[in-house]
């Protein structure tokens, strides 16, 4: 019965958008008439009216108000710096610089990617949304990619192109930056800290543009790109923003549309194993832009993209959330959120997560990896194409989105995904093996780390597998762990493994996360801050993988490690305390100690061949 309602839900059929592109001439699709049918026939709105009418409202002139108030300052001078706030960030669009995009992108879509894959329903979908109500686009976020193609996607089918929040980040990008500006991105600092005015202006700013609903409005709910390919736990402050307006009735709806973008391979694969190994991340710069030309001579393979069915926010909030408080003060004054609304926004977030995992495309290089990382350091082509393909079954059986031709054979699919991931594993003499390259030579280090480097690229892939197991398999180690098989007891040890892995959130118990609490709660013994304990724990790794105490390489990963310290704040086993030169970090040495034996007393460790996929 669980299986039959797993795997009977109909999904969209895909259309490959590069097949016209490629029998077409570019510059006629760039040139095309582009006139889109926007929210209720209303005209396009220039940026400069969007500036002014946010510079006059109520709300940005009640907070220079007080700020001049509270500083002594004249509100002229403060107006100028809210006039300064938005001249950095907001946006220009223009149909020349949207026209050059799309005749670029073309090019290099063309040549980077064998396919791009959409569901014309979820266009047809996001088409008729777009006239009824201001829509706002929730994809997901796995490359830089992902907002250039959803665009290139829009303009594509003669729909408005989205305005994007973008990081600040980009401006330093000479060129790029004015020419990103000028196809809709605005632009937001990282952090805003206490600073008021921007806050009040920002929030405006994207109030302004969803209710006067000429465009859609696009943002990351993960707010930077997943490093692992699992995703992100969301951050609210948008989503918070996005809703506003349909709490103060000033919008009578908002559509959330999940938008969910699956690669083949991802350009940045290389770059992001560098990263979680401790790598500084290249600064944004048109000179690093250029020097990546490089990659347009390599194959990425197919991407997927899945627009979900839009969500209709007047429906999520009905019966849950009063609206009546905010009849009562006035709507240009300032409010914190009730704690039921802050809840609210935690849930949308977290469903439009969940419908995004939903949709996502596996490609059959995801099951490969998922078998050969069970199998290291080599494995017999001819069982790993066995493997796979009982690993299909299940993930099918499981409810698991896979991309596989019906004529598709599985030694094919197999030597098609070594082919196109030649940089990270090899077929030789009979055997898939990680490619080492040079792994003969060298210290143990050195050794170490290009090991590792391969490792964390082949779990990239790996870990977009794990969304389809991760609550039977927890519940499967909850089963082992009780005491008995009553209900209360086998719920009580699924919630602690819940609680443990919630940063991780598709990441199923393991030992990467008991060497990092291993390192707590042998090592540390002092207040420490997270810039002290990255590179620490990084290093108590390393040591144990060269003296080949361990080999789970992807303890290495930064990002594992900030989720396992975050998880241990949550279940109180370290405190977190707020300095004024940033957060210190308590370890409670028992309250660790807990958790080790609980995972090392109950969790029985498996033969290996019996423990491998």
């Amino acid at each position: 019965m669980y299986s039959k309602e797993l795997t009977s839900k109909k999904r969209d059929e895909f259309e490959d958008i590069l097949e016209e592109r490629r029998l077409s001439s570019d510059l006629r699709y760039a040139m095309k008439c582009y006139t889109p049918v926007i929210y209720k026939g209303l005209s396009p709105c220039k940026p400069n009216a969007i500036k002014s009418a946010v510079l006059q409202s109520e709300q940005v002139q009640y907070v220079i108000k007080q700020l001049a108030k509270e500083m002594g300052e004249s509100p002229d001078i403060i107006q100028e710096e809210a006039t300064e706030i938005l001249d950095e960030m907001g946006h220009r669009m223009q149909l020349g610089a949207v026209r050059f995009f799309a005749f670029t992108l073309s090019k290099i879509f063309k040549q980077l990617f064998q396919r791009v894959c959409v569901n014309e329903e979820g266009m047809q979908r996001l088409q008729h949304a777009i006239q009824e109500h201001p829509v706002v686009l929730l994809p997901s976020h796995r490359s830089y990619v992902d907002f250039l193609m959803l665009s290139y996607l829009l303009y594509t089918y003669d729909l408005a192109l989205p305005v994007i929040a973008a990081g600040i980040d980009f401006l330093g990008m000479k060129i790029v930056g004015e020419l990103l500006r000028r196809a809709g991105a605005f632009f937001m600092r990282r952090s805003f800290g206490g600073n008021r005015l921007y806050w009040a202006v920002f929030a405006e700013y994207v109030k302004t543009m969803l209710r006067s609903g000429y465009a859609p409005i696009e943002f990351f709910l993960e707010g930077t790109r997943s490093r692992t390919a699992k995703t992100l736990t969301p951050k609210f402050g948008l989503l918070s923003i996005v809703m506003e307006p349909f709490f103060k009735r000033e919008v009578f709806d908002t559509y959330l549309v999940p938008i969910s973008i699956s690669y083949e391979r991802i350009l940045e694969e290389s770059l992001y194993a560098y990263e979680l190994l401790g790598v500084p991340k290249p600064k944004e710069s048109t000179s690093g832009l250029l020097k990546a030309r490089r990659i347009l001579s390599d194959n990425f393979g197919t991407i997927h993209i899945y627009v979900g069915q839009p969500v209709s926010l007047r429906t999520l909030a009905s019966g849950r959330i009063n609206r009546c408080p905010y009849n009562l003060v006035p709507r240009h004054l300032p409010q914190k959120p009730s704690e039921d609304i802050q809840e609210f926004v935690s849930d949308v977030a977290y469903k439009m997560e969940l419908l995004q995992i939903e949709n996502m495309v596996l490609s059959p290089w995801v099951l490969v990896a998922a078998v050969l990382l069970q199998n290291l350091p080599a494995m017999e082509f001819e069982l790993l194409i066995e493997k796979t393909l009982w690993l299909k079954g299940l993930t099918q059986t499981f409810g698991g989105f896979i991309e596989w031709p019906d004529n598709l054979c599985a030694k094919k699919a197999v030597l098609s995904g070594l082919t196109l991931h030649s940089n990270i594993a090899s077929l030789v003499d009979g055997h898939v093996v990680l490619n080492d390259k040079g792994m003969e030579d060298g210290a143990v280090g050195e050794l170490v780390f290009r090991h590792a480097l391969a490792v964390l690229m082949c779990a990239t892939y790996r870990n977009q597998l794990l969304n389809v197991f991760v609550r039977p398999a927890l519940v499967a180690v909850a089963l082992q762990m009780a005491p008995s098989f009553r209900k209360e007891e086998v719920y009580s040890c699924f919630s602690f493994l819940r609680d443990v892995f919630s940063d991780e959130f598709i990441f199923f118990p393991g030992i990467s996360l008991k060497l990092i609490f291993r390192y707590l709660s042998k090592e540390m013994k002092e207040a420490f801050t997270e810039k002290q304990f990255i590179p620490a724990v990084r290093n108590f790794v390393f040591q144990l993988l060269e003296k080949g105490s361990t080999q789970c390489y992807e303890a290495l990963s930064s990002d594992m490690q900030k989720n396992a310290l975050s998880a241990l704040v949550q279940l109180g086993a370290v405190k977190k305390k707020k300095m004024p030169n940033g957060l210190i970090y308590n370890v409670n040495q028992e309250a660790v100690s807990k958790i080790l034996d609980m995972f090392d007393a109950r969790i029985p460790v498996q033969k290996p061949v019996a423990a491998r996929l």
